[in-house]
């Protein structure tokens, strides 16, 4: 793994200006608050970042007592103009909604994500999730200095197969997720060998905690216990499959482990240019609720194709600044007629409906239910997408712009 290790382990410069950047904009806020103080947080300040990310995320700790009844991102907001003084004008500053809104603070190449937190000592205290982010940091710190490299495999890994990230459209591994999940099993290759047999519903508690039971809500089809915090899942975002597709990963990995599992592979249109192709322009927002809005709308599209009987042998989708949604059709041409079916013939009052509606159409058994054949619109998957994304209201609440590639 040395070579692997070369290309994604920041160079003793490279942290050192990541720090100092960090250094020089906690300075500056800190300047400005009264009663509350901005530290490190994140994979910067557990060592666990990549080489060549640079976002950096700086917790402002507000008093608990002093401001457990007050809007601490309105206050940290009005702080952050000040110190940036007409920041309001300044694209470079973002509000960013969530259960406790946050900020972004652009200074390229510096990404800097603000979040306001009450400073607690112990996860019960916490009123947001957000507070206790800087006990993780503790106890990652604590427990995973002599892993730090091994974590980054793992992150490495994941971001390399589309694993990573735990937010609503992608419902992956969160980066604190796989930090324990490599502190549990001493090292990435040892964590590989672990996965390449879980089954679903495996539980993983580090700290052994020993919860039995936890809010439905919080079950995924791999548990990991919150080290800091028992009642929390922190792979609950995690989807089934994800799931299978890490332990999948792990098996091949494991029988051939090659550089390439940690080479993210570029995004090539040739590859899929036998599918149905869409080129889609998403809104502009948060990225969470854009990508959530994307991949509804592309599973939207799949569940169209598949009412209109296309069989859909495969569908996947790829986000940079503009996504593409790909559907690899078997039937790309359906027959003139299709098959409309009423209800159950023991339903005689429904039935007597449907044939009163379709009386100018020969009425067909098939079973136990009658049908009627109607004349397709479009018996061509292409001249059928192009009717459904310029006519579909819901595909255009979910995108600005969409159109067949």
């Amino acid at each position: 793994m040395k070579t692997v290790l070369n290309e994604i382990v920041p160079s003793k410069e490279e942290e050192k200006i990541l720090k100092k950047a960090a250094e020089h904009f906690i300075k500056k806020l800190n300047a400005g608050l009264k009663n509350a103080k901005a530290i490190l947080g994140g994979s910067v300040a557990k060592d666990t970042f990549l080489k060549g990310s640079y976002d950096i995320d700086i917790f402002v700790q507000f008093n608990k007592e002093l401001y457990k009844n007050k809007d601490i991102s309105e206050i940290l907001h009005e702080k952050l103009k000040k110190v940036y003084k007409s920041a309001a004008k300044i694209s470079g500053l973002h509000k960013i909604h969530g259960s406790r809104d946050y900020f972004q603070v652009i200074q390229d190449p510096f990404t800097f994500e603000v979040i306001p937190i009450l400073k607690i000592k112990k996860a019960d205290e916490a009123k947001n999730i957000t507070d206790i982010s800087p006990l993780h940091t503790y106890w990652v710190k604590k427990h995973g200095k002599s892993l730090r490299d091994e974590i980054r495999l793992a992150k490495a890994f994941c971001k390399a197969n589309k694993l990573y990230g735990a937010e609503s459209y992608i419902r992956g591994f969160s980066g604190y997720t796989l930090e324990i999940l490599v502190i549990a099993h001493s090292s990435f290759n040892n964590l590989m060998k672990a996965a390449s047999l879980w089954k679903s519903g495996m539980k993983i508690d580090v700290k052994k905690h020993g919860v039995k039971e936890l809010n439905k809500s919080k079950i995924s089809p791999l548990i990991v216990i919150d080290p800091v915090q028992q009642d929390r899942n922190t792979a609950a975002a995690l989807s089934e499959k994800k799931f299978n597709e890490f332990i999948k990963l792990a098996k091949k990995f494991l029988h051939n482990p090659s550089t390439g599992y940690f080479t993210k592979e570029k995004f090539d249109l040739d590859k899929i240019k036998s599918a149905a192709i869409l080129r889609v322009l998403p809104l502009k927002g948060k990225e969470d609720i854009v990508g959530a809005k994307l991949i509804k709308c592309m599973e939207y599209i799949h569940k169209k194709l598949r009412e209109e009987e296309y069989e859909i042998q495969n569908h996947d989708w790829h986000w940079d600044n503009e996504a593409y949604f790909w559907y690899f059709v078997k039937n790309k041409n359906l027959p003139d007629k299709k098959k409309h079916y009423g209800p159950p013939i023991k339903e005689s009052k429904h039935l007597q409906v449907f044939k009163k509606r379709y009386s100018h159409y020969p009425m067909k058994e098939d079973g136990a239910r009658v049908y009627v054949e109607l004349k397709r619109k479009h018996t061509n998957v292409n001249q059928f997408l192009n009717e459904l994304i310029k006519k579909d209201s819901y595909i255009k609440e979910k995108v600005r712009e969409i159109k067949i590639l």
